[in-house]
């Protein structure tokens, strides 16, 4: 099993423990080169399995009129060069219809790129809750990671890693049906312990269902031991403030990858983001900021 490289320590840490390989033709000090974009091949272990062409329209827009502002990272292999990082600016440059672009070479070996392309897309692109998913698992199954280590690596808390693992248990339909965006990721959660999860999740889709009537709905499905369905309805209205705090709190969760505490009362409330890391911090301040990841 190839040594745990870097844990903890998030992309940054990962991508500049490789040298950039010594070449008589890069940019002196900044380890720049530029490629021709026909040698540069993409990564096999990209998680991202659906690229929306609209944002990469945009982005070869701003190509064609300033160019590629930040260098992609790329690792030498035996017929040219292969993408660790940087896939959506290698397509908007195809577009642009650029010839060249400009590239960081580092001295990766196939797992480490892997690695590094598997982080690069959790952290820096919104990848759908499934390619989110996969790509955790491909941290844990290839690497021995942990589902704190995935967290600490990108940046996200083990209990989001643990929630996210967990829609890999839907059937494939369902699956589709949140790549889709025809269900969000908390109808999912609502209908995992559901024993007809496409079931409902045709209901939610036909019925075009909150997620707050979705857990209903699951709930009616899945009654417990001795559950009275009359009492519980009861419960849930006289309760039904603290439900719709505790869904804004699973949504926040979800938005952030963070545990969120909302509270409310009489005077107001206030909202409770809850981090580990410096890292985690920063990716809040990025989210509030609206600056780019």
């Amino acid at each position: 099993m190839k040594k745990a490289t870097g844990l903890g320590r998030g992309l940054s840490a990962l991508i500049g423990e490789a040298p950039p390989v010594p070449r008589s033709d890069s940019v002196a000090g900044g380890g720049v080169r530029t490629i021709e974009i026909a040698r540069i091949r993409p990564n096999p272990s990209q998680p991202r399995q659906v690229f929306d062409e609209g944002p990469i329209e945009e982005l070869a827009a701003s190509i064609a009129e300033r160019g590629v502002l930040q260098p992609i990272i790329v690792r030498a292999v035996e017929d040219g060069f292969e993408l660790v990082a940087g896939e959506r600016r290698w397509r908007a440059a195809q577009k642009a219809q650029l010839h060249e672009i400009p590239a960081i070479i580092r001295d990766f070996d196939e797992e480490s790129s892997a690695e590094v392309a598997i982080i690069e897309n959790i952290q820096r692109e919104d990848l759908n809750a499934i390619e989110e998913a996969t790509a955790f698992r491909q941290l844990m199954d290839r690497y021995g990671h942990s589902q704190e280590v995935v967290g600490k690596l990108v940046g996200k808390s083990r209990s989001h890693v643990a929630n996210l693992l967990r829609l890999l248990d839907l059937p494939d339909s369902v699956r589709l049906m949140l790549m889709r965006g025809d269900i969000s990721m908390g109808h999912a959660r609502a209908i995992l312990t559901s024993p007809n999860p496409e079931e409902l999740a045709n209901e939610i889709v036909e019925g075009d269902l909150s997620v707050r009537q979705a857990e209903h709905l699951a709930k009616k499905v899945r009654p417990g031991p001795g559950h009275d369905i009359g009492r519980a309805s009861e419960r849930t209205a006289r309760r039904a403030v603290d439900a719709d705090l505790e869904a804004l709190e699973r949504q926040l969760g979800d938005l952030l990858g963070l545990r969120v505490k909302v509270s409310h009362g009489k005077g107001g409330g206030n909202v409770s983001v809850h981090y580990s890391t410096l890292d985690q911090l920063d990716l809040i301040c990025q989210r509030l900021s609206g600056e780019q990841i």
